[in-house]
């Protein structure tokens, strides 16, 4: 007779809506169009404004994944995350500051914004994705950089060749 799996718990609950925020980041950094498609549920919404996206959130991966490629690096981080469960939905505030740099004219940029996702949740068949999420850009500064010779030389990468997705693999 096969076990019963333990019952699902607000921890374990709160565990797996943090986990799907921080994939999120990831997917944005590595440009993992699999990854940040599986933080949504396939019929959930984006809102990132009218003047960036506003429609399904497959669609804004796929959106954001080509305005990245423009970009020669890009970094998000989440903090203060907050969040409220009610059963199988939940809420939640993220603090985000994305860092992204350009080449222009020959001279480097960088871009750091700093927002909040708010998002609504529902967990379906066992799995935690986004409903609805509305982006809040609280405010960005955008600045002429220098870069270090370590920057070129390091073995980082925007896509699934980074050395983080064989670490990971474990």
């Amino acid at each position: 007779m096969p076990e019963n799996p333990l019952p699902r718990t607000r921890a374990d609950d709160r565990d797996a809506i943090a986990q799907q925020i921080h994939a999120y980041c990831r997917s944005m950094d590595r440009m993992d169009v699999e990854l940040g498609n599986a933080v949504w549920h396939d019929d959930g919404l984006a809102d990132y404004g009218p003047d960036v996206f506003q429609g399904s959130g497959h669609g804004f991966i796929a959106f954001v994944t080509r305005a990245h490629a423009a970009f020669i690096a890009h970094s998000h981080q989440v903090a203060n995350v907050l969040i409220t469960l009610d059963g199988d939905r939940a809420t939640s505030e993220s603090y985000v500051t994305a860092t992204l740099r350009q080449v222009r004219n020959g001279a480097t940029f960088q871009q750091t914004i700093h927002g909040r996702y708010l998002d609504r949740w529902s967990c379906r068949d066992g799995r935690w994705a986004i409903d609805r999420r509305v982006f809040l850009h609280d405010f960005d500064e955008t600045r002429e950089v220098a870069t270090s010779p370590a920057t070129a030389s390091s073995p980082a990468r925007r896509d699934r060749s980074d050395p983080s997705y064989a670490l990971l693999a474990l």
